[in-house]
C-alpha cells in the first residue's frame, strides 16, 4: 500500500512542499514516482518521516538528520533510543511543570488569606530547577564554572529549552555513531568533540586537562554517566573516550 503525497502531509502536519524538499536533498525519497508526477510514499517511508519529525522535535538539524539515517544499523534500536530521550524530557519537563504550578497554588492562597507564603518543603521549590549537573562537576575548576553559571543566569526559558535539546541530540548522534561501530577517534565522532569543545572555549579558553577532566566526569559523576545511559548502554564511556582522543590529538 501506498499514500500520495498530500495524504502524508495530511496524516504528518508536514507541508507538501517540506516533503518535497526532503526529497530534493536526499533525506526522505518516495517510494516512487507515478506517472503523473506525484509522489508515493509507503510504510518504510512513513517511518523514516516519523524519525525526521522525532528529531526535529529534539532540535536536530537536517544535515545531522541525514547522518543519523545514514548511519542507522536498525530501526527498531534507533526508535528505542528516540523514545529514551523523549521520555527524559517529559520527565524533566513534567517535574519543572509540578514546581512551578504548586508555587503558583502556593502564593494564590497565601495573597487569598493575606498572609506570606508558608513553605513546609523548601526543597519542593527547587524539584526539575536545580543548577545543571554540568555546572555542579565544574566545581574542581572555580574559573570554568564561574563562567558556565555567568551564561546560565542571562538564559531565558526558551533558550535555555533550546541549549538542553541541543546537547540530547548531540547525545544521540553520538550513540548513532557508537552503534554504527564508529571508533571513539573517528572522523565523525571527533566532529562532535570539537563543536561541544567550542561551546566551551566560547566561555573562555578550556585547557585539555580541564577537558579531560570534563570527559572523566561522565563516567564517574552518577547522574551524569545515567543521563548518557539512558540514551544508549555505554554511551558515557563512549563520550569519555572520544573526549580523551580529542585532547590527545588536538589540544596537548
Amino acid at each position: 500500500m501506498d499514500w500520495p503525497i498530500a495524504e502524508v502531509a495530511r496524516m504528518s502536519g508536514v507541508t507538501a512542499r517540506t516533503l518535497r524538499h526532503y526529497d530534493e536533498i536526499g533525506l526522505l525519497p518516495p517510494a516512487r514516482i507515478g506517472g503523473n508526477g506525484h509522489r508515493y510514499y509507503e510504510e518504510h517511508q512513513l517511518l523514516l518521516l516519523q524519525q525526521i519529525l522525532v528529531l526535529r522535535a529534539l532540535g536536530v538539524g537536517l544535515p545531522e538528520i541525514g547522518r543519523v539515517l545514514a548511519d542507522q544499523v536498525d530501526e527498531v534500536e534507533a526508535l528505542r533510543g528516540h523514545l529514551r530521550s523523549l521520555l527524559a524530557e517529559r520527565d524533566r519537563l513534567d517535574a519543572l511543570a509540578g514546581t512551578v504550578s504548586r508555587t503558583i497554588a502556593e502564593l494564590e492562597q497565601s495573597r487569598k488569606d493575606g498572609t506570606s507564603m508558608t513553605i513546609n518543603r523548601p526543597e519542593n521549590l527547587f524539584e526539575g530547577v536545580q543548577p545543571s549537573q554540568y555546572e555542579e562537576n565544574l566545581r574542581d575548576f572555580p574559573e570554568l564554572a564561574q563562567e558556565v553559571g555567568r551564561r546560565a543566569a542571562t538564559m531565558g526559558p526558551a533558550e535555555a529549552e533550546a541549549g538542553h535539546r541541543a546537547r540530547t541530540a548531540q547525545m544521540i548522534r553520538l550513540a548513532e555513531l557508537m552503534a554504527a561501530g564508529t571508533p571513539a577517534d573517528g572522523e565523525p565522532v571527533q566532529a562532535e568533540i570539537d563543536a561541544q569543545y567550542r561551546v566551551l572555549t566560547e566561555l573562555r579558553t578550556v585547557s585539555a586537562e580541564e577537558y579531560r577532566a570534563i570527559g572523566r566526569s561522565c563516567v564517574d559523576n552518577e547522574v551524569w554517566r545515567a543521563a548518557y545511559e539512558a540514551i544508549a548502554v555505554g554511551l558515557a564511556a563512549y563520550q569519555r573516550d572520544a573526549i580523551e582522543a580529542y585532547a590527545a590529538t588536538r589540544l596537548d
